[in-house]
């Protein structure tokens, strides 16, 4: 096949960028691409034109650095390079991508590393799960350019590649975010104490402590040096296999922890009672150059350090001040004994814990009070910063202090700002068109669902007492059936297939099976069901009517089961303001608030599905089941205002329930779209949908639906 020509390079590309819409001339490109093989130019337009599809000035970018990418990359190399640039495009915007687009050279430069190396967004998910696993306070994990932590959120650089083999730098992404762990377990971010001038001891912070000294950027980084070999002291006696892989990093890349002539302070260091102060007096004895850097430090952002440990310090503060108040006030406390009231915290010890005490215990004079729930952890972020708890914080104080729950999901609040993501859920979008997720392209919340009035409970009950009662027996029987297996060694009626079989064995010489009989089994029913419930605009009216009976009749016959159940309503308002509503948690019981709750389901914006998926089926695979279900209730295909609709939507949401599937959840979809025929087989396959044609069948629907499921 012939390579095209420089009129017909400019067409296609014409065609595939839509340069044209925007005043953009194909004629550079065209002219570095004309020399090369048809395949190479196909290759060139095809990489162009689902850069495009993101925005065309990445397209066009990559049409004309594809001749040089040609000479340097593979295939699979070029689109690498390409969705690095729109990935990029998706958490940065336009310039940073069109930057790395230009850097062509260098990225084939690096290819080799990166294809043994390990990249932030392939490793976020397994090394998220690992930090949420070690003591402290949450930490969110985030990239950044290097690895750092500002004490609240830990920073990984977007790719690892010093090791020629991918398991070993799997293991230094981890020891870097173990290293910034520790810095905040361990105590480095604690205020230290210092004389004032005036002679007296003030607490302190790690700037202010160095910012008098001779050369305080030099005893900065010695004292990073101290403080990680302290930090891998403690790793070594707690956790022993984290410390030997740290080890055997530092000996691949042939960097001691411990410098020359360190002797000393490290067998300082290495006692178990060693802290910052430790630290701090052996940097005024060791006169020297800071050693190179380890594989494993991270680099210190002391002004980031100090604005987030004040803006905690506050909070925390105003919170447990007004937990305690509240504590107070349902000992009912008056106020001239709340400003009296002296609280205190005792940690049990080991002792006590194995039989059964809190390890933490809250005292009121000397008597022990039981503390609200998230007090425990709160306790824990404060000791982390300062070494105990000030005795100004254990003061009971309402009013004017931070009353936590005030925070609570006001759509007012949570989406106040430019991109809303504090505190939010993110999650990957995934772009048919260009064949690759948008990495964390969606920002979702949990909100507090409405009560609505339980007046509408007690109408459906009455509306459907029939159709009630019928499903509380079809649901009984569903929980007392047994199951009947077939060709067992006894039983207490014979298998007459299994006998016919035997018998025909036995008349051609073979040898008799001994399994005989039929034996009733009791079924051992193992099932989590989320029901997704479809809260968009849309359903205004009749529709929501149908869903909240629906879900009253189906939650009604679920409580003859021992199944365990959620009920989670999903809206959104373009990709940046997705909500999920908890109308009824795993956890919850079935009574009057979750009636309420669903009572006050209401038709809010539109459906943007994908993301409503992969939350909930996060939250459904905690679910401690050995059958999960996720059962969407919906009126029609997914839909919003920023261009998810047609395609890109039906796509996105695909491949969501292909991920619940891969993981184990069974999804199937309840809906009363007469045109979902056309997208729901590809969406769900052949048999995981059912349309319903009336809105008045939907709540028997419901309910069958989920008997033929979970049999």
């Amino acid at each position: 096949m012939s390579s095209l020509t420089l009129p017909e390079l400019e067409q296609r590309l014409d065609e595939a960028l839509e340069l044209d819409l925007v005043r953009l001339s194909p004629e550079q490109a065209a002219k570095g691409l004309a020399p090369f093989s048809r395949e190479q130019q196909e290759r060139a337009l095809h990489w162009s034109k689902i850069a495009a599809q993101a925005h065309v000035q990445i397209g066009q970018q990559v049409s004309i650095y594809a001749a040089t990418a040609l000479g340097l990359m593979s295939d699979e190399v070029m689109g690498r390079w390409v969705y690095h640039a729109l990935d990029l495009y998706d958490r940065k915007g336009l310039f940073p991508a069109v930057e790395v687009i230009k850097s062509v050279a260098q990225y084939a430069e690096e290819a080799e590393a990166r294809a043994r190396g390990v990249e932030f967004d392939e490793s976020a998910t397994m090394l998220g799960h690992f930090v949420q696993g070690l003591s402290g306070r949450r930490l969110l994990l985030e990239e950044g350019e290097s690895h750092w932590t500002d004490s609240e959120k830990i920073y990984l650089p977007p790719f690892v590649g010093d090791f020629e083999q991918r398991a070993d730098n799997f293991q230094l992404y981890k020891a870097q975010l173990v290293t910034l762990w520790a810095e905040n377990w361990y105590g480095t971010w604690r205020l230290v104490q210092k004389e004032s001038p005036q002679g007296e001891t003030v607490q302190t912070r790690i700037s202010q402590w160095l910012a008098p000294r001779a050369m305080p950027e030099r005893d900065l980084l010695l004292l990073q040096r101290l403080e990680i070999i302290r930090i891998d002291a403690q790793l070594q006696r707690e956790f022993p296999g984290i410390y030997r892989e740290r080890a055997r990093l530092l000996q691949l890349m042939g960097t001691p922890l411990l410098p020359a002539g360190w002797e000393y302070a490290g067998s300082a260091l290495n006692n178990p009672e060693a802290t910052l102060e430790t630290s701090l007096l052996w940097l005024d004895r060791i006169d020297d150059v800071p050693p190179p850097r380890l594989c494993y430090q991270g680099v210190w952002q002391i002004d980031a350090l100090n604005r987030a440990a004040e803006r905690r310090a506050a909070q925390e503060q105003g919170t447990l001040q007004y937990l305690l108040w509240k504590v107070a006030e349902e000992l009912q406390l008056s106020e001239p004994e709340q400003q009296k009231a002296k609280f205190e915290w005792r940690f049990t010890d080991e002792r006590e814990q194995r039989e059964g005490a809190p390890e933490i215990e809250l005292l009121l004079e000397d008597q022990p009070v039981a503390p609200p729930e998230m007090m425990s952890e709160l306790v824990h972020s404060i000791i982390q910063d300062f070494g105990e708890l000030p005795p100004e914080y254990l003061h009971p104080a309402g009013g004017a202090a931070f009353d936590p729950d005030r925070t609570v999901k006001s759509a007012q609040n949570v989406w106040g700002g430019t991109y809303h993501e504090e505190g939010a859920f993110l999650y990957d979008e995934w772009d048919g068109p260009r064949l690759n997720y948008r990495k964390e392209w969606t920002v979702l919340r949990e909100m507090e669902a409405k009560m609505g009035d339980l007046h509408f409970v007690t109408e459906t009950l009455n509306k459907y007492h029939r159709l009630v009662g019928q499903l509380r027996k079809s649901f009984e029987a569903l929980r007392s059936a047994d199951l009947l297996l077939k060709r067992q060694q006894n039983g207490d009626n014979l298998d007459v297939d299994a006998v016919v079989d035997a018998m025909v064995d036995h008349q051609q010489g073979r040898e008799m099976t001994d399994r005989l009989y039929l034996q009733n089994h009791r079924h051992d029913r193992s099932i989590a069901v989320m029901i997704m419930v479809d809260m968009s605009g849309s359903t205004k009216g009749w529709i929501n009517d149908a869903e909240r009976e629906s879900l009253v009749l189906l939650c009604e016959a679920l409580e003859t089961l021992d199944d365990r159940y959620a009920i989670y309503g999903f809206s959104g308002w373009t990709r940046k303001r997705c909500e999920v509503f908890p109308i009824k948690t795993f956890e919850q019981p079935y009574d009057d608030g979750v009636k309420q709750k669903i009572a006050g389901i209401e038709a809010q914006d539109y459906t943007r599905m994908g993301v409503a998926i992969r939350h909930l089926s996060k939250l459904l695979n905690e679910a401690e089941a050995r059958t999960r279900l996720l059962i969407t209730l919906s009126d029609g295909k997914p839909d919003d205002s920023d261009g998810y609709n047609g395609g890109y939507a039906i796509e996105d949401t695909r491949m969501a329930l292909l991920e619940a599937r891969r993981s184990g959840i069974h999804p199937f979809c309840i809906t009363i779209d007469r045109e979902g025929q056309e997208y729901l087989p590809h969406m769900y396959g052949p048999a995981g949908y059912t349309v319903v044609d009336a809105v008045d069948k939907l709540p028997l629907k419901v309910a069958d639906i989920y008997r033929r499921l979970t049999l």
